[in-house]
């Protein structure tokens, strides 16, 4: 299944062999193509609206994937039950969104081993709640696309793709970034900061 590059940027972050949880799945081509693949062995295609998952159904049975990938309507992740995902996938939603998925999920997402968070706005409010709650940013990339519009975007808008996790003992530096003719320019260094 072909991707877009924002949406194969946000499936490359999801760890090998790990069980998915999309939230927000919308059409389910994200656990369609890492199943596909071979990446994963099973997901969660999870989304608050009827009509997205229907059609993230519908795209399953085209691919025949209905034993591997199950669909659940849930407003966030409160239909997903402890131990059931590897990953959790939240793209395409405003921060703030984002935020409230994440404080209302606390406990299920305690039992996680990743989450990979692509907010499309307020990207400084899901980090300050990430680096409040113990998680550390274990690496963040950025995706040129729709030609050059997000190059007249802020910087800090431009900088959404992001994978978390918890390890602690090590330093981090975040930079932020901008893509300019073709390259990652860091701008400037945003916050530093030490997990124990």
């Amino acid at each position: 299944m072909e991707l877009s590059k924002r949406l194969r940027m946000n499936a490359s972050f999801v760890t090998p062999g790990n069980r998915l949880a999309d939230v927000g799945t919308d059409h389910g081509y994200i656990p369609i193509a890492l199943c596909l693949e071979g990446v994963i062995p099973s997901a969660l295609a999870m989304d608050v609206n009827p009509g997205p998952l229907e059609r993230a159904k519908e795209h399953i049975q085209q691919f025949d994937l209905e034993t591997d990938i199950h669909t659940r309507l849930s407003d966030g992740v409160q239909a997903l039950c402890p131990g059931e995902a590897d990953s959790v996938l939240i793209a395409g939603m405003g921060g703030a969104l984002t935020v409230k998925i994440l404080e209302a999920g606390e406990k299920v997402l305690a039992s996680v081993k990743e989450l990979i968070l692509q907010p499309q706005s307020e990207i400084d409010k899901v980090r300050s709640y990430l680096l409040t709650h113990g998680y550390v940013i274990a690496g963040e990339k950025m995706v040129y696309e729709d030609g050059k519009e997000m190059l007249h975007r802020n910087a800090e808008n431009e900088l959404s793709y992001c994978y978390f996790g918890n390890e602690s003992g090590h330093s981090y530096e975040i930079y932020l970034s901008a893509y300019v003719k073709g390259q990652y320019v860091p701008i400037s260094n945003i916050i530093k900061y030490t997990v124990k």
